[in-house]
């Protein structure tokens, strides 16, 4: 196994990392370059703006589609078909003559997403020592939170600079790098005899394993709370907070700061004690969400809100996902890993439109982080359930000693 140090993380993971960041990119530049794509090819913002909702749907639908062949396939071969897919994917993007054709290789290239994450987590994990799992996960995300940061900007300034398609060029390019760093790097691997059973149907069982489900419908609660703050931020800085809409990109980049360092935390956290993690990851997410409502009124301390909001989401990323790679217990981790994944873009999804909700119906724009602080709180009272479950016959015995 290749390393850079005796401590260092395996090289593959970094290959890892880049496909993530080149799925990071794509799935969050077109929010910059709404305006250009909206009045290259003739149609409104809000019709433009149905290209993020259709990458979503896209995320949540090519995970059943595509987990259901991938235990025929080893997981590095799996892993490059969906760079192919993914670097295809954006291709069309750039050269799309229309709205729909732009819209439909949108949700051609979100197949390759859950799939890779799924996927590559799994692989993250088998790279790694027991003790570090939760780390490997937290370092191939990091891809996803420098995208953030670093790509998406770019990419908003390329495509304003030189027509939205150069972006997609460009991402279609960090596409072709990310597959030869993963067939250069990421070790072969062949079918294990679960995943030969998975291929004759035994995967579908793994969703109906109750630990399983309990996970993922924690991952979905906790990012639509996540989310419910994260879409309205910029309306939030501009007439809650003050600021300028110029102001508005350099303070997102504060927000980008708290997604890499709570993503490595995290990681590092769950790493020690998995589920005190999961569960101090989301106190801390509602704590900072009720906080925000009252920080985004004065400027100082809205950007520190929102530097700590970063923190605190992406801290959950590597503890829900490493918890439900245990509750899958080795049959079927590659879908419900990639399940976990759609679990957090319908998160996203439903935590969109709950913002929307409560900015039109009331109580209003100023009480959005209220209302998604107490989300989290749901999600919380799930891994309390789900605790329970597991334990309650186990601690029965102790009470009664005790008596």
């Amino acid at each position: 196994m290749l390393t850079d140090g005796p401590t260092a993380m395996p090289l593959a993971l970094y290959a890892l990392t880049a496909g993530a960041f080149g799925i990071g990119v794509t799935e969050f530049v077109i929010m910059g370059l709404l305006l250009d794509v909206s009045a290259d090819l003739g149609v409104s913002i809000s019709a433009a703006g149905l290209l993020i909702s259709g990458y979503a749907l896209g995320v949540v639908v090519g995970a059943p589609l595509l987990g259901a062949v991938a235990g025929r396939l080893p997981r590095k071969t799996l892993l490059l078909a969906l760079m192919v897919v993914f670097t295809v994917g954006n291709l069309a993007c750039a050269l799309a003559p229309d709205y729909w054709t732009l819209m439909a290789a949108r949700v051609l290239t979100a197949f390759a997403h859950a799939s890779f994450f799924g996927v590559g987590s799994v692989v993250a994990t088998g790279l790694v020592a027991p003790n570090k799992k939760a780390s490997a996960i937290a370092l191939m995300f990091t891809g996803l939170t420098v995208a953030n940061i670093l790509g998406v900007p770019f990419g908003t300034w390329l495509g304003q600079a030189y027509g939205w398609r150069s972006t997609f060029l460009t991402v279609t390019l960090v596409g072709v790098v990310a597959f030869a760093v993963i067939a250069l790097l990421v070790p072969r691997d062949a079918p294990a005899v679960e995943d030969e059973e998975e291929s004759s149907g035994g995967t579908l069982a793994v969703l109906g394993r109750r630990p399983v489900l309990l996970g993922l419908l924690t991952t979905v609660l906790s990012w639509v709370g996540v989310f419910a703050a994260f879409t309205y931020l910029a309306p939030i800085l501009t007439r809650i907070s003050g600021f300028s809409e110029a102001a508005v990109s350099p303070i997102l980049l504060v927000f980008g700061g708290g997604l890499v360092a709570g993503n490595l935390l995290g990681g590092r956290l769950a790493d020690r004690h998995l589920m005190p993690t999961v569960i101090g990851t989301l106190v801390a997410l509602s704590a900072v969400l009720f906080v925000m409502t009252a920080a985004v009124h004065q400027p100082v301390a809205a950007i520190i809100a929102i530097g700590l909001l970063g923190a605190a989401a992406f801290a959950t990323v590597a503890p829900l996902q490493i918890w439900v790679l245990e509750k899958a217990k080795g049959a079927g981790q590659g879908l419900a890993s990639s399940f976990n994944i759609a679990a957090f873009n319908l998160g996203n999804a439903i935590g969109a439109w709950l913002g929307g909700f409560v900015i039109d119906h009331g109580p209003g724009l100023g009480f959005v982080p209220l209302i998604a602080g107490i989300v989290p709180l749901a999600a919380l009272a799930v891994v309390f359930l789900a605790l329970r479950l597991e334990r309650g016959p186990a601690v029965a015995v102790p009470a009664t000693a005790q008596c």
